[in-house]
């Protein structure tokens, strides 16, 4: 995908959600994005997967502390790597399964001259650019 002329994309990485989720606010409220489109919060997986949020609910019905990685339709060919993860266990230690301890990536598009404000106020909630 390239951009229109004018336009930049900014992607950043924060270590909460709450925190991307914050700044994505901040910078819409600021102006400067021209649409909801132009910006988004995504999670990311050390796998490159997505989880089945119906069977990795809290209350998911599986028989074993596995199953919910184990046995998720949308995990695919990735199931052996989650059920192998050290969070799976339930032993983990902090931040494993979290790529790069940052699992929030916010991606902003906006105007060449609205870079600086909105890189600002990403660094101000923790994010990384």
């Amino acid at each position: 995908m390239q951009l229109p002329e004018g336009q930049r994309s900014i992607i950043s990485f924060f270590p909460s959600g709450t925190r991307a989720s914050g700044a994505s606010k901040e910078i819409i409220q600021a102006g400067l994005v021209s649409d909801s489109e132009a910006i988004s919060v995504d999670r990311v997986s050390s796998y490159g997967v997505s989880y089945n949020h119906e069977m990795n609910s809290p209350i998911n019905h599986t028989s074993t502390i596995s199953g919910p990685t184990l046995y998720g339709a949308d995990s695919g060919g990735a199931n052996p790597l989650l059920a192998a993860s050290d969070s799976a266990s339930g032993m983990a230690s902090d931040g494993a399964g979290i790529a790069g301890g940052e699992a929030f990536m916010l991606t902003v598009v906006t105007a060449d001259a609205n870079v600086d404000r909105a890189v600002g106020i990403i660094k101000k909630f923790g994010g990384r650019v």
